[in-house]
Order: structure tokens, then C-alpha cells, then sequence
């Protein structure tokens, strides 16, 4: 396989991120175009780089071939060969910061030549005569009667070295390791601490708390997911219900699907849904696009498929731009309780916890149901209390009755 480098994408520079989509396609535009330039034209360049590994100058590289990957704050962007060709110059260093329109490497169109053919080793002449035996040597004489055998030296028993006694001054050996090991921080993470940081300091974030009997949606999901496996080919889960009573409850609650412009608060009629996919590099929030105009199987087949190519690292720029409100599902690890930060510029993070059994109060009888705890974070600047807790309000009635679901325009 050819070696693929990481060439790390300048933050700060207002590239591939989600709000600059034209920006982004424009660069993997001018990259492409620029690498395979015609070699005369590249060879004017003066600009100096330093040398790239030698692994993968002179590679050959099939058309669509993945070549580089350049690491963004958000995801992985594939350089891919347009054709197929000779590597010939290298322009850029792993782990090199790259901006916009800069020439990455030269390729010289050609049919590209066969990895396994280039990597097998050349098989050595074989010798046509073959070696001569050596002489035997004659036995060793045989001793005369009454002539003791010569006996074999025996090995000298070496001395143990003296162990030297300890130095007064030896500090005491302490118990288990106190090794350190340092990591640099990837783009992403990076990214990610920077906008968390940036959601605590502008937006007015308060949380409000609710719980919910998740006795209808259990049975309901028992009763159907095999079913529904097997006729649509999807795996019924909690996510596309509480997707879906989200909307609903948005609908009624429009300040949630909101965000401040300037001095502007933009309302949308439509629910682009963030949903947040934890991966090897960090958290990401891929977005279902018109979400309000989706089925309930339609939204458990989008998610799983953005969730998918989240952990395969295969998101596109599209699939991460925009979003209008977000889910993010902790009771998957585990988590109880739990207050989720703000993904600005929205305006509000719907937090879904771990369902336990607990006794409740039920028509005056203390009964055992699945209880989950729902948070709801949102921006103080555009929801007061009252609209936050009547969001939580609809989202647990619509949730604990799927029926109204149904009803609900």
C-alpha cells in the first residue's frame, strides 16, 4: 500500500470549516488542480520545501487513489490522484501546516506500475555448477593398548563477582511507575476545546432537568424491532423518538431552534438535527438535514449512517456543516446526570442519560418503571425558564405517550 501522510490544515485561517463550505470546495479545487499541474509549470515554482519521506517519492499511483490526507478541526480530507502517474517531487512535509492553494506534490501522468510487481525483489542468478565437496579429513589415530584416552579439558568454574555493598547516600526505591508520557494534541481536539470554551464564555448557559417513564417506548421497541429489522433493514433505537418529539416540541418552542446574529435572532422553519457521535479523535456533530420532514425510520436510518461514517472517519465537510439543535445520547456510556454544553450558534442541547428501574408513585401505588433523566442546556439570551421547562414538559409527554406523536401536526 502507498504511504499516506497527514499534512495538518491550518486552524485560524477560516478554511474547511462548516460555515466556509464554498471556501473548502474552492481549496480542494485549487489542490488538486495545482498538484497535477503539467511539470514544466510547477518546476517554476521557487518556493523551497523541506524533503518528505522517501516512501512515497517515485511511488506509482492508480487514477482515485488516495494518496495524502489533510487533517482539518473537523475531519480527515483525502487528497485522491486524478490520474494515474509517477510521484516526482514532494512540495510539502508530514505533519506540515498547509493554507489554501498551496501545491502539495508533482505528479507525471502514466500508467502507473503495479505495487506488488514494484515491491517483489529480484530473484538472483542461480549458480550453474555447484560447489565442490571438501576432502575428507582423516580419522584421528587410535590409541594403543594400555594407552589412557585423552581426556576433554574441563571448563574453569568461573568466580562470582563480589557484590558491593550499597552506596550510603542510594535514594530508597519508590513502589509502581511514575513515568510520564507527553501527546500532542490533534487538530480536532484542539478545535474542540477551543469552541467549548468559546460556548462558556458567550452564550448565558443554564440547564433544567426532567424525568421520563420509558415504559411505552421499552415496549413499544420490543414489540417492534424485529420485525422492523427484518422488513426495512434498520435498527429501531430511542434516538429517532426523541429526535422526533424534539421537532415537535421546537415547533412549539422556536426560540430553541434559534441563534443570534449580530444583533439579530434568526428563526428557522426548518430543524437541521445535530447528533453527537463519539469517535477515536474526539466528539463530532454530524447533521440530518430537514429533520421535521422525516419519518421515524427515516431518521434511525440517517443517524446510523452518519454515525457509521463518523467512526469509519469517511464524514464530508456537508455532512458536518450547519445544524440548528443538537442531541447528544451520554446514557450510552453509562451517564446518570449529566449537563451538556452549548453547540453555538444554536441555542439549545437536548442531554439523554441511562435508563434505571426506580420506584415511582403511580396512581397512588409505589410501582418500579425505567426512569430517564433528560437535561435540557440552553442560552439564557434566548429562552427564558418558562420556555425551557415547557420544552421538557412537551418532549416527556410526547415521549411517555408515542401515540401523540402520531397526532401531533
Amino acid at each position: 500500500m502507498l504511504s499516506k501522510h497527514i499534512i495538518a490544515v491550518a486552524r485560524g485561517r477560516g478554511i474547511l470549516r462548516p460555515r466556509h463550505l464554498q471556501e473548502a470546495s474552492k481549496f480542494l479545487w485549487r489542490a488538486r488542480v495545482a498538484q497535477f499541474h503539467s511539470t514544466r509549470l510547477l518546476e517554476a515554482e521557487t518556493v523551497k520545501v523541506p524533503q518528505m519521506a522517501e516512501s512515497i517519492k517515485g511511488d506509482s499511483v492508480e487514477a482515485d487513489e488516495e494518496v495524502a490526507t489533510i487533517e482539518t478541526d473537523k475531519i480527515d480530507v483525502s487528497v485522491n490522484a486524478p490520474v494515474s502517474g509517477k510521484i516526482v517531487k514532494l512540495l510539502a512535509n508530514e505533519e506540515d501546516t498547509v493554507s489554501v492553494g498551496q501545491d502539495l506534490f508533482v505528479l507525471e501522468p502514466g500508467e502507473a506500475r503495479s505495487h506488488a510487481s514494484a515491491a517483489a525483489p529480484k530473484e538472483e542468478p542461480k549458480p550453474t555448477e555447484e560447489p565442490k565437496a571438501e576432502k575428507a579429513q582423516p580419522p584421528p589415530p587410535k590409541p594403543l593398548e594400555g594407552e589412557k584416552k585423552p581426556e576433554a579439558p574441563k571448563p574453569q568454574a568461573k568466580e562470582a563477582p563480589k557484590k558491593e555493598a550499597p552506596a550510603a547516600t542510594a535514594p530508597k526505591p519508590v513502589a509502581g511507575s511514575r513515568n510520564e508520557t507527553r501527546v500532542k494534541l490533534n487538530r480536532m481536539r484542539l478545535r474542540i476545546a477551543e469552541r467549548l470554551k468559546e460556548s462558556q464564555n458567550t452564550a448565558a448557559s443554564l440547564t433544567t432537568f426532567n424525568e421520563v417513564d420509558m415504559s411505552a417506548l421499552v415496549n413499544l421497541r420490543k414489540k417492534y424491532k424485529e420485525s422492523i429489522l427484518k422488513e426495512h433493514d434498520v435498527k429501531l433505537g430511542f434516538m429517532s423518538f426523541f429526535a422526533r418529539a424534539s421537532i415537535l416540541a421546537l415547533k412549539e418552542i422556536p426560540a430553541a431552534n434559534a441563534s443570534i446574529e449580530g444583533d439579530e435572532i434568526v428563526y428557522r422553519d426548518y430543524v437541521d438535527l445535530s447528533v453527537a457521535v463519539a469517535t477515536p479523535k474526539g466528539l463530532v456533530t454530524p447533521v440530518v438535514r430537514n429533520a421535521e420532514s422525516l419519518g421515524l425510520l427515516e431518521i434511525e436510518k440517517g443517524i446510523a449512517a452518519l454515525g457509521k461514517k463518523a467512526r469509519d472517519g469517511k464524514l464530508s465537510l456537508e455532512d458536518m456543516a450547519g445544524g440548528t439543535f443538537t442531541i447528544s445520547n451520554g446514557g450510552v456510556f453509562g451517564s446518570l446526570y449529566g449537563t451538556p454544553i452549548i453547540n453555538l450558534p444554536q441555542a439549545g442541547v437536548l442531554g439523554m442519560h441511562t435508563i434505571k428501574d426506580r420506584p415511582v408513585v403511580v396512581d397512588g401505588q409505589i410501582v418500579i418503571r425505567p426512569i430517564m433523566v433528560i437535561a435540557l442546556t440552553y442560552d439564557h439570551r434566548l429562552l427564558d425558564g418558562r420556555e425551557a421547562v415547557t420544552f421538557l414538559v412537551r418532549l416527556k409527554e410526547y415521549l411517555e405517550d408515542p401515540a401523540k406523536m402520531l397526532l401531533a401536526n
